[in-house]
């Protein structure tokens, strides 16, 4: 076993140093006409960018004062998210690249077809003109000699380059300057890509309405409004007024129940305290509901319970809460198996009427088929993020049963939040954070 963990770190390695050489060689080597401090400084940037990123996944496991943590944080994760869409972008500009070489050829070859062609000069006969011999300057052997018409050198310059004008530098090569077009568009693409991705995680989650019809709903419930978010994240990077700009996010839906599906924090209670304190301003009908995620369990799972409970949510660890008109189940998230801790599907809902509707809240979609073996008629999930960061939703759509959005299992609905914050880099692409009011539909409505 410690030999394929060493094999895949080696493997690992290689590729993120051919990756992260192949970027550099793109953007600083092929752009330059020769070493010198922009390639330096390009190599540079590259390497001291994973150096924090390193520092900062490092740090953020250790006991260091969480002020580190979060000077870190900002530029480690953000060079993450950078050095991925760099990659892409450069890959992507191989298929710009010889297009653009043809366009600039073809161009070249019309100008030079274009350009008129100078006449030449008739030659003057020995012993016209000037009256002097054919040694003298208008003879053929003199200076004033017509046919020395001087062309040698004057076509084009290799590979498209173009000689200026007498003491002027010559212009850069065809393949240097598409080298630096390619080159400039791709860092301009990731920067552009990367900034607004932040931003739209900055700014927090958008509200998404859904509604879900089920058979066991009694007409009496039709209508009822639960807000469901996940992956708040508050770590580092996402604080306290990220955490405000949820709550009143949430309160803004007016919903009539809460229901908060895991991984809230990325730290402990004592540095990520004061940030979850908004929560107490969490407000709904029938109350707010938290279940674990697998977040928790790296972060002090015991303690956050106490202070979510502490701060007025309602923690269900393998329990179940009959409502008004429905029952309300919670399950721990399966990270917590090892710390024995795990889902108790037997305890949440083992002994529960199977006649009246139940709505499971549970962080990962893998544990709908627990849920419909329980019997359970809508389960709500986070824990995907939607993918957070394209192409890294192929990944986890491989990884989970449905990647967000609304789906179905048997007789068993499934729902998957893409999240309200995000994890590592707070950037999302592809995969814009939300806030979900389920809609509860009656069919006897």
């Amino acid at each position: 076993m410690a030999i394929v963990f060493v094999l895949i770190a080696l493997l690992v390695v290689a590729v993120l140093v051919t990756g992260n050489w192949y970027v550099w060689r793109r953007l600083f080597r092929d752009t330059t006409k020769g070493p010198g401090a922009v390639r330096r400084a390009g190599a540079a940037v590259i390497v001291g960018g994973w150096a924090l990123t390193v520092a900062t996944f490092v740090v953020s496991r250790s006991d260091a004062p969480f002020r580190l943590k979060q000077v870190l944080a900002w530029p480690g994760y953000l060079w993450l998210a950078l050095a991925l869409y760099l990659l892409l972008a450069v890959l992507a500009g191989e298929l710009v690249r010889p297009v653009l070489r043809r366009i600039l050829e073809r161009r070249a070859r019309t100008s030079q077809a274009a350009e008129p062609v100078p006449a030449r000069p008739e030659p003057i006969p020995a012993g016209q003109g000037t009256g002097r011999g054919p040694s003298g300057p208008g003879g053929p052997g003199g200076p004033g000699d017509a046919t020395d018409t001087g062309t040698a050198g004057d076509g084009p310059a290799a590979d498209g380059g173009a000689s200026g004008p007498q003491g002027a530098p010559a212009a850069p090569s065809r393949r240097l300057f598409v080298s630096r077009v390619v080159g400039g568009a791709a860092a301009a693409a990731a920067v552009g890509t990367v900034g607004y991705g932040t931003y739209g995680v900055l700014r927090g989650p958008g509200v998404k309405r859904v509604t879900v019809p089920l058979a066991k709903l009694p007409r009496a419930a039709h209508g009822y409004r639960i807000a469901v978010v996940s992956d708040i994240h508050l770590g580092p990077v996402l604080g306290r007024g990220f955490a405000q700009k949820v709550v009143d996010t949430i309160n803004s839906t007016q919903p009539d129940l809460i229901a908060v599906v895991g991984d809230l924090v990325d730290g402990s209670v004592k540095d990520l305290g004061p940030a979850a304190a908004p929560l107490a301003r969490l407000r709904a009908r029938h109350g707010s509901f938290f279940v674990t995620g697998n977040h928790e369990y790296f972060s002090g799972a015991e303690q956050w319970v106490e202070e979510v409970r502490r701060l007025g949510l309602n923690p269900l660890e393998n329990a179940r809460t009959e409502l008004p008109h429905f029952d309300l189940a919670g399950v721990n998230d399966v990270a917590g198996e090892d710390e024995g801790q795990g889902p108790d599907y037997a305890k949440a809902l083992g002994d529960r009427d199977r006649g009246r509707a139940c709505v499971l809240l549970a962080h990962q979609p893998v544990q709908i088929h627990d849920a419909v073996d329980h019997g359970v008629d809508l389960q709500l999930s986070g824990h995907t993020h939607g993918g957070q960061l394209f192409p890294g939703n192929l990944v986890a759509g491989l990884a989970n049963p449905t990647l967000a959005g609304l789906d179905r299992y048997g007789d068993t609905q499934l729902y998957v939040s893409r999240g309200a914050g995000a994890w590592g880099p707070p950037t999302r692409v592809g995969a814009p954070s939300d806030i979900t009011v389920i809609e509860l539909a009656s069919k006897q409505a």
